[in-house]
C-alpha cells in the first residue's frame, strides 16, 4: 500500500543552519492501516507527511504507492492516490465559494475537470446525505460561503471531502491542534468514523498522546528525524500516556548516548 526505503531530508545541506529532518527512514504500511505519529517539535513528523503528500521532494530513498513508484511525482500527480487535511481549519477549502461548491471540487480531485457543471442536482442530493452525517447541520446550509463557518465545521467539511475519492492514503496533519477541546473531540470521533466507513489507509501526526493511543492500530513514535519505536493494536491497549512518556524520555536518553559516542 504505502512503503518508505531509506527516505532522508536534510534542510539548508551544507551550512551552519544544516537540519537533519528525516534519516532514513524505512515505513510501510498495508491495507486499512490507520498510523497515528508521535514525538517533539522538530522530530520529522510533518516533514514525513509533506514527503509521502509529495509537497517536499526527499534527499534520498524512495515512495511506493499501490505499487507505483512516485518520489519523483510532484504533489498535484499524487492527488488522486492521497488526500490530506491540515493543521489550520482554513487550509484544505475554498472559504469564498459555498460548502456545496467546495464539495464539486474536492469530487473531483485528480482527475480532469473540463467543462462540466461543477454542482448538478444529483451531487447536490448526494451532498446532502454525505452532509447529514456529520450532524453538524450544513446539509440545510449548503449555499453558505465556507468562510462563515466554524473551524470546527471547516475541519469535519475538510475530513468529509478528503474521504471522497476513496484515495489510497489519508494525511491527518495535527487536524484537531488548532481546535477547542469540544470541537477536537468531534472532529476526532468523525475521522474515527470516515476511516472505518470508507476502509481508508491513514498516516495521523498528533501531539495529543491520548489522541494517539485511542485512534488507529498502530503507534509510531519520531525523534530527530528517527522512528524509535512502534506499537501495534495490541500494545496500544496495555499502553497509558504515563508509559509513552517514559519510552520517549528513555530513548531520547539513548540517542543522546549514541550521539556521544559517534
Amino acid at each position: 500500500m504505502l512503503t518508505l526505503t531509506d527516505v532522508s531530508k536534510t534542510f539548508f545541506a551544507n551550512t551552519v543552519n544544516e537540519r537533519r529532518a528525516l534519516r532514513g527512514v524505512n515505513l510501510s504500511l498495508e491495507d486499512g492501516d490507520f498510523v497515528t505519529i508521535i514525538g517533539s517539535n522538530g522530530a520529522g513528523k510533518s516533514t514525513l507527511l509533506n514527503i509521502v503528500a509529495g509537497s517536499l521532494p526527499c534527499d534520498q530513498g524512495s515512495i511506493v504507492v499501490d505499487g507505483r513508484d512516485v518520489t519523483k511525482l510532484a504533489d498535484f500527480r499524487r492527488a488522486s492516490l492521497i488526500a490530506r487535511v491540515f493543521q489550520d481549519p482554513q487550509a484544505g477549502t475554498a472559504p469564498h465559494l459555498t460548502i456545496e461548491q467546495n464539495m464539486a471540487i474536492a469530487l473531483t480531485r485528480g482527475s480532469r475537470r473540463g467543462l462540466r457543471r461543477g454542482v448538478t442536482k444529483a451531487r447536490r442530493q448526494r451532498f446532502r446525505e454525505e452532509l447529514a452525517v456529520l450532524g453538524l447541520g450544513l446539509e440545510s446550509r449548503m449555499r453558505t460561503r465556507v468562510g462563515m463557518l466554524s473551524g470546527g465545521q471547516r475541519q469535519a467539511l475538510s475530513l468529509l471531502m478528503a474521504s471522497f475519492t476513496r484515495p489510497r492514503i489519508l494525511l491527518l496533519d495535527e487536524h484537531t491542534a488548532a481546535l477547542d477541546p469540544q470541537r477536537a473531540e468531534l472532529v476526532t470521533e468523525l475521522t474515527r468514523k470516515v476511516v472505518a466507513d470508507n476502509g481508508l489507509t491513514a498516516l495521523m501526526v498528533t501531539h495529543n498522546m491520548s489522541q494517539a493511543l485511542s485512534l488507529g492500530n498502530r503507534l509510531l513514535m519520531m525523534h530527530e528525524g528517527e522512528i524509535i519505536f512502534e506499537l501495534d493494536s495490541r500494545a496500544k491497549e496495555h499502553t497509558t500516556v504515563s508509559d509513552l512518556m517514559d519510552r520517549f524520555a528513555s530513548a531520547k536518553g539513548q540517542m543522546a548516548d549514541r550521539a556521544l559516542l559517534a
